[in-house]
């Protein structure tokens, strides 16, 4: 939920507001459709913080962000008309520092996004972020906008460019917070943008996009201090938005529309911008696309003003004035929600605009069918390689005297076997299979939740897993070898009866793998004969993590993306 917006801020949303125009560098070739009289139109793809996904893990009922769906989501538009493709960086690893024994399968997969976006996405630039140095400033891949970096940080660097768009020429430019890189020696990034904007201008630029991979304060401060930038992306490392925080609207700071696209490739901004003839301003034009979402957008900002006049109500103390101001802005925003509902399309009659839309890269999309094909020798290439790197990881930590170790079910069901038999019907049962199915049994990203004692002493590796494969008993009572050798009087201390209340919300019934999540109703689901019966009454009647789950599915819809296998 936003915060209390000011009365000043209300009203520039509500109105068109005007951007600085300009550009210099390199040359570039875009989509050379010939401007018409209304002027040259281009969709423009604004990514960030990527961060090595090419495709969602599939656990979540609504799962986002998939490189074939995004390609083939930007090759439809280029279908229509020109295209100009933009990432602000920390693209190619999940992180600034991987495990060894996974650094395999994430360079080849770093590898595949790489290719995607030079073949596929064609990407007109892509700046740099701490995620694109896992290995190092001299496997970056692709070249780099940044800058305010040296030639001697080693990083790849691509000059500040221009890229032709029928007759008008986009200037591109990027810089890095030079704390997020600290050995590599950036330079003063508000500086450096002064003079990339200045080349960019003097190159002929008639708009400049630039990339800035830094906190929103700091953005914020190069923005109003760097006149001349049209649009701005903003990679925000740890701080970029999941799906359901990405604004709807663009940002204006300054002259200056900001962007914030979401982590992990899962809602890619898209704007469609016109640019007619002239230097007039870039306007902020709400098209039906987006009217749904800006909709919502002020429908919160008037829920936050509810709960606060509802307080000043209250409140003998309460400055008259205040409260006037903040009624009279309410009223402002129930009259531009009430307008985008009669006419979402409110293009001006005349000057440059873009339409926002933040499109949610979901299942219904459409995938591009050779990245499809990509991604399946990757999954083949990965599993092999993790195969192989599990021969000589070193193992998990050894048990340390009193330390209990891991058995497998089976040697449970050798006391338990009614509880076993329970646990059998459960989901838990079935979560190695589901890899299988996909082929994602040998990947890192996914074994650590379907085996048991995952990395833990004593439990299961990538190479040494067969008797703790599932969600086995020693996931939620704790390793076993101690219990089983224990003697009956001491049976009830050397195993956990119930597991701590957090344990599956924090090791993999997280936000990010599991929406519908809720422990409660997901106990029900497994406990009852045999397994905790007494502890199912208690729960009583409620949803089931089943049904959560199924209505979850529900709500996402079931339908699939033409070409998509999952």
């Amino acid at each position: 939920m936003r915060g209390p917006v000011s009365a000043r801020r209300v009203g520039c949303a509500l109105i068109y507001l005007l951007v600085a125009c300009s550009g210099r560098g390199s040359e570039r070739k875009g989509n050379p459709p010939p401007a018409s009289a209304a002027g040259t139109t281009f969709t423009l793809f604004a990514l960030a913080e990527v961060r090595g996904q090419i495709e969602p893990c599939g656990c979540t009922t609504d799962p986002l962000g998939d490189l074939a769906r995004t390609a083939r989501a930007v090759a439809e538009a280029r279908d229509r008309g020109p295209v100009v493709v933009v990432d602000a960086g920390s693209l190619l690893y999940p992180r600034e520092r991987v495990d060894p024994v996974a650094l395999g399968q994430e360079n080849l997969k770093a590898d595949l996004i790489a290719r995607v976006y030079t073949d596929e996405l064609q990407a007109a630039a892509v700046g740099l972020g701490p995620a694109d140095l896992t290995t190092g400033p001299g496997n970056v891949r692709i070249p780099r906008q940044v800058a305010n970096l040296p030639a001697a940080a080693g990083v790849a660097l691509a000059a500040p460019t221009t890229i032709a768009v029928g007759t008008e020429r986009i200037g591109v430019f990027g810089v890095i917070d030079p704390a997020q890189v600290p050995d590599l020696h950036a330079t003063d990034p508000i500086e450096a943008a002064k003079g990339a904007v200045a080349a960019l201008q003097q190159a002929g630029a008639t708009r400049i996009i630039g990339l800035a991979t830094m906190d929103k304060k700091s953005a914020t401060a190069l923005a109003r201090q760097v006149p001349g930038i049209d649009i701005m992306v903003v990679a925000l490392g740890v701080n970029a938005p999941e799906p359901d925080k990405v604004p709807a609207s663009a940002e204006l700071v300054g002259s200056t529309w900001m962007l914030y696209p979401a982590n992990r490739g899962q809602v890619v901004s898209r704007l469609e911008v016109t640019l007619r003839p002239g230097p007039g301003p870039l306007v902020d034009a709400v098209g039906p696309a987006a009217a749904k979402d800006r909709a919502h957008e002020l429908g919160e900002r008037i829920a936050t003003l509810d709960d606060e006049l509802t307080r000043f109500a209250a409140d003998p103390t309460a400055d008259p004035v205040f409260v006037a101001a903040r009624t009279q802005e309410r009223a402002d925003l129930i009259a531009a929600r009430d307008a985008l509902g009669k006419d979402p399309r409110r293009i001006p009659a005349s000057g440059s605009y873009f339409e926002l839309a933040q499109v949610r890269i979901a299942k219904v999309l459409a995938c591009d069918a050779g990245v499809v094909a990509a991604k399946q020798d990757y999954t083949r290439a990965s599993g092999a390689a993790n195969v192989e790197a599990a021969k000589t990881a070193p193992p998990p930590a050894p048990l340390v005297k009193g330390q209990a170790g891991y058995v497998g079910g089976e040697e449970c069901a050798s006391c338990h076997q009614e509880a076993v038999d329970f646990w059998k019907t459960t989901r838990h049962a079935q979560a190695w299979a589901t890899l299988v199915k996909v082929d994602k049994q040998f990947d890192f990203d996914c074994i650590g939740c379907h085996v048991t004692g995952w990395d833990r002493p004593g439990g299961a590796t990538m190479g040494v897993n067969e008797t703790l494969r599932d969600v086995q008993c020693e996931t939620c009572h704790g390793p076993g070898s101690i219990h089983v050798d224990a003697d009956e009087q001491d049976l009830k201390k050397t195993i956990v009866r119930a597991p701590a209340v957090d344990l599956c919300g924090t090791e993999c019934h997280t936000p990010q793998h599991s929406d519908t999540f809720d422990r409660t109703a997901y106990l029900r689901d497994i406990v009852g004969p045999g397994h905790g019966a007494a502890a199912r009454t208690a729960l009583g009647d409620g949803p089931t993590g089943h049904a959560l789950r199924t209505a979850g599915l529900a709500k996402a819809a079931s339908a699939l993306g033409a070409g998509c296998p999952k």
